[in-house]
């Protein structure tokens, strides 16, 4: 029996998007919603697709989605509507940040073309798979929930969709 469109998408998740396993201090125990053990605070400032910086400790006070993903990486076309839909969701709450970082190393001349063909409405930094490790970053698309505080709260390997992100927004805003 040939696989389906679900089973190719994750296969070509496991193989196509998975960089070699980081050692991080955020990797361990990290993925599980409503994982309450505190990590550390993470922060750091890259370039938006028109040349402006841009600090993750800008939101501070919210809880961020940091969507770490890449062009090249198939499943990540998939979690660009699940997360226009929770960002529209807290548009007039003001209270979530959805924050795309763009891993490719073509940077901007790759990223903007596929972003405006996406439709993406979220916010899209360019940034590297080194920062990817440093999150703890295991496969693409990954989604690092930041809480208020700017502490991790969680993080999550693969496709996510709207009512599970809803769940993990919620679990972050009530630590």
């Amino acid at each position: 029996m040939k696989p389906g469109w679900p089973g190719l998408v994750l296969l070509v998740s496991l193989l196509a998007c998975s960089p070699e396993q980081p050692s991080h201090p955020l990797a361990a125990g990290a993925g599980e919603a409503g994982d309450a053990e505190a990590r550390e605070t993470v922060d750091f400032t890259l370039g938006d697709l028109n040349g402006m910086s841009a600090n993750l400790s800008d939101h501070r006070g919210k809880t961020v989605v940091v969507d770490f993903w890449a062009t090249w990486c198939p499943p990540c076309l998939f979690q660009v509507p699940e997360l226009n839909k929770l960002r529209a969701a807290h548009a007039e709450t003001g209270d979530l940040a959805v924050i795309g970082v763009s891993v490719d190393i073509e940077g901007a001349a790759v990223v903007g073309p596929w972003v405006e063909e996406q439709g993406v409405e979220y916010t899209i930094l360019l940034g590297d798979e080194q920062l990817a490790r440093e999150f703890g970053v295991v496969g693409f698309p990954t989604l690092a929930v930041v809480r208020p505080d700017g502490s991790v709260h969680s993080l999550h390997v693969g496709l996510v969709e709207h009512d599970e992100l809803e769940e993990l927004v919620a679990a972050a805003q009530a630590l």
